[in-house]
């Protein structure tokens, strides 16, 4: 097997594929990446066996073949290169010589035979979205995804599709985060799929904000995201994710609207002294104010006040402080909505012109 490329159209497939990479892997292939050349294009495939990511270089080719590189070592070599250099990589035997310049590099190869392959999606959904749309859903829920939780089924992000509808929803049993957009799909039946967390943050980074559709195929067992030169494949979560709707509170009672960005300084600011463990806060909200109280085991306190629209009962209750300024990270709105029926009931916050995007908050005792 020959190729002939010029250094940047091999480092951005590399650097698409290299996340599936196991770092820590058990078998030695996993650690590689597998490079099959055709005639007029090549393929790079990774995989750790729970994803798979591919890319495709359209290239002449001098000679096929397939075999698989140490793909860390590979990218770096790239990286080190000038960015209009050549790369020629030449396979002998169980060695890739790879020249470029008056640089010379040898690689231990392993055969394509030991490289192992996802299962074969069999189809059960397909639907296109634009790629920007799947990833303004992603980018707005999956930062409540929970980590390494024994509900396993929390420690991924649960996607929905009905006719016409497309949601994503994550919790990790403290907060919960939805948002749904419409799409151009006729499906008989709602499907619910759970991707895992690392699935999740690999579709994020392939995915662009443009018009430009994804082909998503939902399996029993996996999802596959076809772009124009990418593919990626992810095994589910076989679980059954809880009725977000059942925790969802109703958008009505006590209404408070604040400004975010002075509501986000308000909370950094009370954040610094509370306990650095469990990062709880007391919000009380009274006629137009706000005030946040943060105690540490240390005996110090801070108190903020912060001006807002709010005509409703007195009401006072402990919040997980980060869990509020992640909800405010997801939005540039200049306003942010909440509504609390009482001291211990969650806390639904939405932005005014982002109505497709719902944040649920549980009250934490302090």
């Amino acid at each position: 097997m020959k190729i002939k490329i010029l250094r940047d159209d091999l480092l951005t497939p590399l650097q698409q594929v290299i996340g599936a990479v196991e770092k820590r892997q058990t078998l030695p292939a996993l650690s590689n990446v597998l490079i099959k050349a055709n005639d007029n294009h090549f393929t790079l495939t990774t995989t750790d066996l729970e994803i798979e990511l591919v890319s495709t270089v359209n290239q002449m080719m001098d000679e096929a073949g397939e075999i698989t590189l140490p793909a860390k070592k590979l990218l770096d070599i790239c990286k080190a290169l000038p960015s209009d250099a050549e790369l020629n990589i030449e396979i002998n035997g169980d060695k890739a010589l790879i020249k470029s310049g008056r640089s010379r590099f040898s690689l231990t190869t392993l055969p394509a035979s030991d490289f192992p392959a996802l299962d074969d999606i069999s189809s059960v959904y397909e639907f296109s979205v634009a790629q920007g749309l799947l990833k303004t859903l992603i980018e707005k829920t999956s930062f409540a995804m929970a980590q390494q939780d024994v509900r396993y089924y929390l420690n991924g992000l649960m996607l929905e599709v009905a006719s016409g509808i497309i949601r994503t929803v994550a919790t990790d049993g403290h907060r919960l985060s939805f948002c749904e957009k419409n799409i151009d799909a006729d499906l008989a039946d709602n499907k619910q799929v759970i991707i895992p967390r690392k699935g999740v943050s690999e579709l994020l980074r392939l995915l662009s904000d443009s018009d430009e559709d994804v082909k998503v195929i939902l399996g029993n067992n996996h999802i596959q995201c076809i772009l124009a030169n990418q593919r990626f494949t992810s095994k589910l979560i076989d679980g059954r994710f809880p009725d977000y709707k059942r925790v969802m509170p109703e958008a009505s009672g006590n209404n408070m609207i604040l400004d975010r960005d002075g509501l986000k300084q308000a909370l950094v600011r009370a954040s610094i002294l509370s306990n650095e463990k469990y990062r709880g806060i007391r919000m009380i909200i009274e006629n137009n104010l706000l005030k946040l109280q943060a105690q540490n085991p240390d005996q110090e306190e801070a108190d903020v006040e912060l001006e807002i629209t709010y005509e409703g009962s007195p009401i006072e209750m402990g919040i997980n402080v980060n869990y509020m300024i992640d909800v405010l990270n997801t939005s540039n709105q200049d306003t942010v909505q909440g509504f609390i029926k009482d001291a211990n009931s969650s806390c639904l916050l939405m932005f005014p012109d982002e109505g497709e995007a719902k944040y649920v908050i549980m009250p934490m005792r302090l």
